[in-house]
This record gives C-alpha cells, sequence and structure tokens, in this order.
C-alpha cells in the first residue's frame, strides 16, 4: 500500500536520496525521528491539521537526513529539512523548477537565525492557514533563539484583522494612516490571549500605503506573501514598494512570494492559457520576490498540484520552524 499521495510519482527521487545518505527506506527515516523521541507527523499536523500524509513523511525525510549528520542547530536543520522538502518535489513539476523545496528550508533557517528581527505574513489575516503558520512561529522559534523573533499579519482592512486576531488569540493593532503627512498613528494595541499567540500582532490597513508604512513601522526583515483575489491587489504591492524603500535606505529585506504556478488565478484573460501562463498573480510575486514559492498559500490540493506536498505554504513555515526546533530540542 502507499504511504502518501502521489507515492508512484515521488518515490524513485525520494530513494535516491535516502540511498545517497545511508538510510534504507522511510520506515527508517522515521524510526531514526522517533529514536530522538520526536514525533513529526504530530507536528505537522498539529500545524495544519487538514495537511497530507506526504507531507508528514516529507518532513519525517527532512528530520531524519538532520540526524543523521548529527546536526544540532535549529537553522541548520532547517536548512536540511528543506532537502526532505525537495526530494518529495515530482520531477518536472514547478515546484521542482523552482526548488521550493529547499526554498522553504532556507526560509526557515532566516528566521531562526539572530540577525532576522520581524517576520511577516503580507496580507496574512484573510488566510486562516497563515494564522495557522504565525502560531506555529510563534510557538517555536523563540525556544532556541536569543532575541524572541517578532511576527506580524499585516492585511487589508481592520474588521478582517480584529475578526482574526480575536480568533486566534493574537494582538489587534489598530492603526490610522495620515495620508497628509505620511505618519502610521497606533490607535490602540488588544491582545485577545495571555499567551505566546498575543506577541503576534495583527494589522489591518485600508489601502497600500499604510501597509507600508507598518511595514516600516515594525522593521520587517522577511516577509510572505500569498494570493487570492482581493488581497493580491494589496500584497505584491506592499511588498514591491517597501523592497524598493528598503532598498534605498539600507535596510535589509528578503522577500518571499507565495502562491501562484498554475496560471489560472485572477485574470480572466489568463483563464484559457493553461499552465504555460504566469497568471496575474504569478507575474506579480515574480516582481519582487527573492524566492517564489508554488501553489496557494492555504489550501494543501493546490501545493500538491505545483509538485511539491500537501499542505499550504504559509503552514509549511510553521512546520519547517517548528520540526527544526525540535531536533534542537532533542539534543540538549
Amino acid at each position: 500500500m502507499a504511504l502518501f499521495e502521489s507515492y508512484e510519482r515521488r518515490i524513485a527521487k525520494i530513494e535516491e536520496v535516502l540511498a545517497a545518505n545511508g538510510i534504507a527506506s522511510l520506515e527508517e527515516a522515521k524510526a531514526i525521528c522517533d529514536d530522538k523521541g520526536i514525533d513529526v507527523a504530530a507536528i505537522v499536523r498539529n500545524i495544519q491539521p487538514i495537511c497530507f500524509d506526504n507531507a508528514c513523511w516529507a518532513y519525517t525525510l527532512g528530520a531524519a537526513l538532520a540526524i543523521k549528520r548529527g546536526i544540532t542547530n535549529a537553522a541548520d536543520a532547517s536548512e536540511v529539512i528543506g532537502e526532505g522538502l525537495q526530494a518529495f518535489c515530482i520531477p518536472g513539476s514547478v515546484a521542482e523548477q523552482r526548488k521550493v523545496g529547499l526554498g522553504h528550508g532556507n526560509l526557515g533557517a532566516m528566521l531562526l537565525r539572530e540577525d532576522t528581527d520581524c517576520f511577516a505574513f503580507v496580507a496574512g489575516h484573510e488566510s486562516f492557514a497563515a494564522a495557522e503558520g504565525a502560531i506555529g512561529i510563534a510557538r517555536s522559534a523563540n525556544k532556541v533563539r536569543v532575541k524572541p523573533l517578532r511576527v506580524i499579519l499585516n492585511g487589508l482592512g481592520k474588521d478582517a484583522a480584529l475578526i482574526i486576531s480575536r480568533v486566534n488569540g493574537f494582538t489587534y493593532v489598530k492603526t490610522d494612516y495620515d495620508f497628509a503627512t505620511g505618519k502610521l498613528n497606533i490607535v490602540s494595541k488588544t491582545p485577545y490571549s495571555d499567551g505566546e499567540r498575543a506577541a503576534v500582532n495583527c494589522y489591518g490597513c485600508n489601502d497600500v500605503q499604510e501597509g507600508v508604512a507598518v511595514m516600516h513601522h515594525e522593521g520587517v526583515h522577511v516577509s510572505i506573501t500569498g494570493n487570492s483575489t482581493n488581497p493580491t491587489r494589496f500584497q505584491h504591492p506592499v511588498a514591491g514598494t517597501y523592497k524598493k524603500e528598503a532598498l534605498e535606505q539600507g535596510k535589509k529585506y528578503f522577500s518571499v512570494a507565495s502562491g501562484g504556478g498554475t496560471g489560472r488565478t485572477l485574470h480572466p484573460d489568463n483563464m484559457a492559457a493553461g499552465p504555460a501562463s504566469y497568471g496575474m498573480t504569478d507575474t506579480m510575486g515574480r516582481m519582487h520576490s527573492d524566492a517564489q514559492f508554488a501553489g496557494s498559500s492555504s489550501v494543501p490540493a493546490h501545493v500538491e498540484m505545483m509538485g511539491l506536498i500537501g499542505m499550504g505554504n504559509n503552514p509549511m513555515v510553521g512546520a519547517t520552524v517548528s520540526v527544526a526546533v525540535a531536533i534542537e530540542e532533542a539534543n540538549k
């Protein structure tokens, strides 16, 4: 019986990686993790309960590779976890071509290293999956960092930000942007929990200018954008404009574009063009991103369609960080 979705299309490539690292099978990879007391599948499902089985096995492989190599540092482990994710990319797929698996590993490593102060999910509050990713990072990253990583959600609409804050226990930051002066005023901050989730600041903006001002206010070093219909008109312009201004000011900023890859989203002109078309959302991501992922920020099946694994890109960020932290903690 196949262990996971699209098993036949993936297994030859996976077996090459296993053999190159002296691991006999995926079952042995799981045993390596179990021996360290790390239940990788439980960690992954705790981030996004609706993920596919192949997501659990991909992270299990990545974790086993890190353990096998004797890696004890979470940031370094994250990079190796990316190798496990890359092994699961279906040959010839969009995900393989973009090296999305390695990209996720490298992104997780950035969030675990001390020179990254703030990570933003841009247009995050429109997606519960962004909240899942934020929770995973808030819960894990600061266990191994000396300086706490700040995590924010920055999106379109104040009502939506308030709702997602209340549902998830984040801190809702109400802002008022002065268009005449370009000044961002903080009206109030309301935490909706007492725990780790309250450390996540959630912003709702009226337009792109306010969104860029939030990025400057928080000093964002790394961000990820998703793709959906209305937020697309917010997140890509925010990330692109902030990138231009950050570079002008000599600030460090790494932009990740999530989503896209099917050439069918947002623009009716692209509907008939098929997978050869970038699509408008994909094109906008390419214009500002330092790394581009493939498939939905939230929907596991869409990321699976792109050839990676069945897990939303935003929750995947949380899963990468969480599994990497578990490896470091298992070695303490």
